[in-house]
């Protein structure tokens, strides 16, 4: 990830505290605890039971004096939600986009994913074989909203603000307006790279510029150390980068691989899983043109460790005139996610 933090809760500030999973990589997120009088609520939970577990553990303190009442998913991704079901006495809460696409990636489709033989297993072990999604149900939320939703827990006000379509099809960041605290979910990867799924890019350029309009002091990121504005300014200008850059070489012909590969990353190289290259300009292929025929996951995963470790090998490579089908935005199987 390019930054050293320590796992574990952190206080943050003002009664808010982040859970932290060192190094942020595929699968490695964050969640976050906002403590209020005699009730607390719970941003995300893990990618497997024991990992959740394990954090509410670290919470006990928290928890005893004043009970997870709410939990908030920040997106549809596994590993904000897989451990829905061992707080499921709390009321869970989610934009309406996001609880429609939890169903999308149950659990099982993983657990199968990294059992499976031969080079799809290898594939998705190298990415995911560090958790146990055995014994997982996913626990969908029981309040949605969409655009925006406000919640009082132990008498603070917490703010809900959808901003996806971006990184999923429903991503929403939270606001703790008493303590200048922003929760974002995989709106942010602290140091590491940002993996589009959903798009367009226009979209989480403007979910930044909405963290930017709240003015936070601390941002707690979906992966990575504990933030600020300046580390969300950086992503930013990486979607924008892409963004261009993938357009310019659409219009020249290029096919998305083909662009991948020649966009110069400069200090971008530097962050945490660049390979994500490969997912982010084919979605800006898509945005492009609708009739693009993209890529589905399992070839982005082989693309993206194609290009970070020099693995992927297809004689399938999708350009921009290789199909007229429409391709919805693919199920996301993130694990930074």
């Amino acid at each position: 990830m390019g930054a050293n933090y320590s796992k574990g809760l952190v206080d943050v500030a003002n009664g808010c505290y982040a859970y932290l999973q060192p190094d942020g990589g595929w699968g490695w997120s964050n969640a976050g605890l906002i403590e209020g009088d005699g009730a607390s609520l719970l941003v995300d939970t893990l990618f497997d039971l024991k990992l959740t577990q394990e954090m509410l553990d670290a919470m006990v303190a928290v928890r005893g004096r004043a009970p997870i009442k709410t939990l908030v998913n920040t997106h549809a991704n596994g590993d904000h939600c897989y451990g829905n079901q061992l707080v499921a006495d709390a009321v869970i809460v989610a934009s309406a986009a996001t609880a429609h696409e939890m169903g999308e990636v149950p659990a099982s489709m993983m657990l199968a994913l990294n059992s499976a033989p031969g080079e799809i297993g290898e594939l998705f072990r190298g990415f995911f074989g560090a958790f146990d999604f055995s014994g997982i149900e996913v626990t969908p939320p029981s309040v949605t909203f969409t655009g925006r939703h406000d919640l009082v827990v132990g008498g603070r006000v917490v703010e809900l603000h959808e901003v996806g379509p971006a990184h999923t099809a429903g991503d929403t960041i939270v606001h703790v307006p008493d303590a200048a605290i922003v929760f974002t979910g995989d709106i942010l990867f602290s140091h590491g790279t940002p993996i589009v799924w959903a798009g367009p890019l226009s979209n989480w350029v403007a979910a930044c510029d909405r963290i930017f309009d709240l003015a936070p002091t601390v941002v707690v990121p979906g992966h990575g150390p504990v933030s600020t504005l300046a580390e969300v300014s950086d992503c930013r200008e990486y979607l924008t980068m892409v963004e261009r850059e993938a357009s310019i070489r659409f219009g020249a012909g290029m096919t998305a691989d083909e662009a991948a590969r020649d966009i110069a990353l400069g200090e971008f190289r530097e962050w945490g899983e660049w390979g994500r290259i490969a997912v982010n300009v084919n979605t800006v292929y898509r945005s492009l043109d609708p009739t693009y025929a993209g890529m589905d996951v399992i070839e982005m995963f082989r693309r993206m460790a194609a290009l970070q470790f020099g693995e992927w090998e297809s004689s399938s490579r999708p350009s921009r005139d290789s199909g007229s089908h429409t391709v919805a935005a693919p199920p996301s199987l993130d694990g930074r996610a």
